[in-house]
């Protein structure tokens, strides 16, 4: 409900997510609670989800409905976690605005007059106008730190290789640097919850190709500010 309010007044969804609803009950009735339990998450326009588009704002892609759950969504929701609207993004998501023309315009929701930045955009249009706890986005320039800045979020750009990265549509890639999926929410602590339940053996089995390094909490405790 919540995100469809802060939708009405920012356009920042582009899809929700059938079956989540479904998939609350069935978490419900397992003996076993992931890191994520009951948490709703917003996703990324262009990360797969079962039975949804990826449009990455571009026409093309509109009648290409995805088989499969993107390993990132797998594991989320292995986790517990319950992903339940897809995000706008800019066009090819090369922009630091977010707008394309499927979707139109998404607004910042701290000022409507100004943009949330981008790529990740309704990423942080939704979080910060309270729709969202927790959001996943994807940065190879600056699309979940930007953003994240923007609405007055907190965003991690993890070390290239460190999520796997494959389930997302095509879309142009500046391949001198690594892309990557990332966390997006209101403080660190969030942050930090999402790296360690993503960093799982759970993952490292559905993409050998990650290095299987779990996060580390006493580096993140040394990094952090006193």
């Amino acid at each position: 409900g919540e995100a469809l309010e802060v939708n009405r007044e920012v356009n920042c969804l582009t899809d929700f997510i059938h079956g989540c609803e479904d998939q609350l009950q069935k978490l419900k009735k397992q003996k076993e609670k992931g890191l994520l339990y009951g948490i709703p998450i917003s996703i990324k326009d262009h990360i797969n989800c079962k039975g949804h588009i990826s449009s990455g704002g571009m026409v093309k892609f509109l009648g290409q409905v995805k088989e499969e759950d993107s390993v990132i969504v797998q594991v989320l929701k292995h986790q517990g976690g319950v992903p339940f609207v897809k995000t706008n993004i800019p066009q090819t998501m090369i922009n630091y605005d977010c707008s394309n023309l499927i979707f139109g315009q998404t607004l910042n929701p701290l000022n409507p007059q100004k943009s949330p930045g981008g790529s990740s955009g309704g990423e942080g249009a939704l979080i910060a106008g309270g729709g969202s706890i927790l959001g996943i986005g994807s940065d190879v320039a600056g699309s979940i730190r930007l953003p994240s800045s923007f609405c007055g979020l907190c965003g991690l750009k993890p070390t290239g290789n460190r999520i796997s990265p494959p389930g997302c549509s095509d879309s142009p890639s500046v391949l001198t640097v690594t892309g990557m999926l990332g966390p997006m929410a209101r403080d660190v602590d969030s942050l930090a919850l999402c790296m360690k339940a993503l960093l799982c053996q759970e993952m490292f089995q559905l993409d050998p190709s990650v290095p299987p390094i779990p996060f580390n909490q006493e580096v993140r405790l040394r990094a952090a500010p006193v």
